[in-house]
């Protein structure tokens, strides 16, 4: 995803984008051969979390009023960590799967040739 286009999703300028990423916010995006950024999901997961963090801390700097606003925040920014976690963990399961598979394939073949 183009930059641009994540900045229309997210409401924040490509500026602030490239702004992130030159402060180390959002880890290094990579880029296309012709040098173009190449956002992805992960790449965009940085973005949202930078977002919370930014309102979590102009409210805390409003005082007590905003607990509840606050704590709904760290909710959110919660779920989507557990969300996260959920498909890395199915990505491992996956990933487990067929390394054993090709345990199994591999002590087949090794059986054949005996």
């Amino acid at each position: 995803m183009k930059i641009n286009e994540v900045s229309k999703m997210y409401d924040i300028t490509a500026d602030t984008l490239r702004y992130y990423e030159r402060i180390g916010l959002i880890p290094t995006v990579n880029r296309s051969e012709s040098g173009i950024r190449d956002y992805t999901e992960t790449d965009c997961n940085w973005v949202i979390s930078v977002e919370s963090l930014i309102e979590y801390v102009a409210l805390f700097q409003q005082g007590d009023k905003t607990r509840a606003a606050r704590k709904e925040i760290l909710i959110e920014e919660r779920a989507k960590l557990l969300e996260r976690m959920a498909q890395m963990q199915e990505t491992l399961d996956k990933l487990n799967y067929k390394i054993d598979n090709y345990y199994k394939c591999v002590e087949f073949e090794d059986t054949k040739l005996k």
